[in-house]
């Protein structure tokens, strides 16, 4: 039997780690980062932007086209300061049976997510496929405007834009009141923010306030025609339009009244204190949160200038069967009584309870927005 050599065994481990030590390094994967430059390879590539329609521009609202869903309108409009979306609601969704629960669940969702998401890039709400899509669609288009104000304001100056509401009126179908966008003296945009509403005459509004808002801006003034089979939402709109030019009229020339020339900063030699600093005060538009009440959601808006309420309107009440008679009357008396009030003290309309509520609800929200 053959005697075992210590020092031999030592030798040939020692052989076999360093020969296995080789064989690793050569199985060195090629795809290492750091063996990849060396070679002159690419770096891995950086994570991929996120994909999503334009992101807004400018300062400003801005309401998208009415989109047509399966189960009626949607329309989007929003807030934009400094190029961001501050703001987005619903004008337009559907309404009447199911479709009062889901708009009520989908749209303040949608909302949320578009602000959060700053372009039309947003999730559909679940249970809400043809609402969502509306409203992506019509949020797409009020950015799309947004983006050309931005432009055509950057290449024609300082010209700002100017949002005016015209009085509510009455006609035998229920309310009318539009809304429309100046700048430059022009008419850039108008929109009904009550037309009548509830069985047919959601179709007839559907049909009719696109045509009437387009004809406002192509005529740039209150001379239009009627839109066949829609006679009172037509004369209502024509009557609103006027009193929204009347204001914006009036309050052009209350600011060029008391331009910058107006408080004798000069002679005070004094620019810290002078007209710039006690001038017409920016009006701001706010919206208050969406209140639920036993026969549908209600939401106001107002626009707060120097202080006060100058405007107060309901972008969602009651609506269908004898919802739509008791906000036809009650939302206009709540509208006049929180510009008289200043505040969400006021008193419920006889007869419109829960809308009423709802409303000093809503109002006290945006209240607190614009104190904010």
């Amino acid at each position: 039997m053959r005697k075992s050599h210590p020092i031999r065994r030592v030798v040939l481990a020692g052989a076999a780690t360093v020969s296995g030590i080789v064989l690793l390094l050569s199985l060195k994967p090629a795809t290492d980062p750091a063996s990849a430059q060396a070679a002159g390879g690419a770096a891995p590539p950086a994570a991929a932007a996120p994909q999503g329609g334009a992101q807004a521009a400018g300062t400003g609202t801005f309401t998208g086209d009415a989109a047509r869903t399966q189960y009626g309108a949607v329309q989007v409009r929003l807030t934009v300061s400094n190029g961001k979306i501050t703001q987005a609601e619903a004008v337009q969704a559907p309404k009447g049976g199911q479709s009062d629960q889901i708009t009520a669940n989908a749209v303040p969702k949608l909302n949320q997510a578009a602000v959060a998401a700053q372009n039309a890039d947003i999730d559909a709400v679940s249970g809400a496929t043809y609402t969502s899509n509306g409203y992506k669609q019509s949020l797409q288009s009020a950015l799309d405007k947004a983006q050309a104000s931005a432009g055509s304001s950057q290449g024609s100056g300082s010209a700002r834009a100017a949002t005016v509401t015209g009085d509510a009126v009455q006609t035998q179908y229920g309310p009318v009141q539009v809304r429309i966008t100046v700048a430059g003296g022009k008419i850039t945009q108008a929109e009904a923010v009550q037309a009548p509403k509830g069985g047919q005459s959601d179709r007839v509004t559907a049909n009719a306030v696109p045509r009437l808002s387009q004809a406002a801006v192509a005529a740039q003034s209150a001379e239009i025609d009627a839109v066949s089979g829609a006679t009172y939402t037509s004369a209502g709109y024509k009557e609103s339009l006027q009193s929204a030019i009347d204001k914006a009229n009036a309050s052009a020339g209350s600011s060029q009244g008391s331009g910058s020339q107006g408080s004798g900063s000069q002679g005070s030699g004094s620019q810290g204190s002078g007209s710039q600093g006690s001038g017409a005060a920016q009006a701001r538009t706010v919206t208050g949160s969406v209140v639920q009440t036993q026969y549908g959601p209600v939401q106001v808006r107002i626009t707060v200038s120097g202080g006060g309420i100058t405007e107060a309107e309901a972008v969602q009440a009651p609506s269908g069967g004898q919802s739509t008679n008791i906000t036809g009357n009650a939302v206009p008396k709540l509208n006049q009584a929180a510009v008289a009030a200043g505040s969400a003290d006021i008193d419920a309309v006889s007869g419109a309870t829960y809308t009423s509520a709802g409303y000093k609800e809503s109002l006290q929200s945006a209240l607190d927005q614009a104190g904010g």
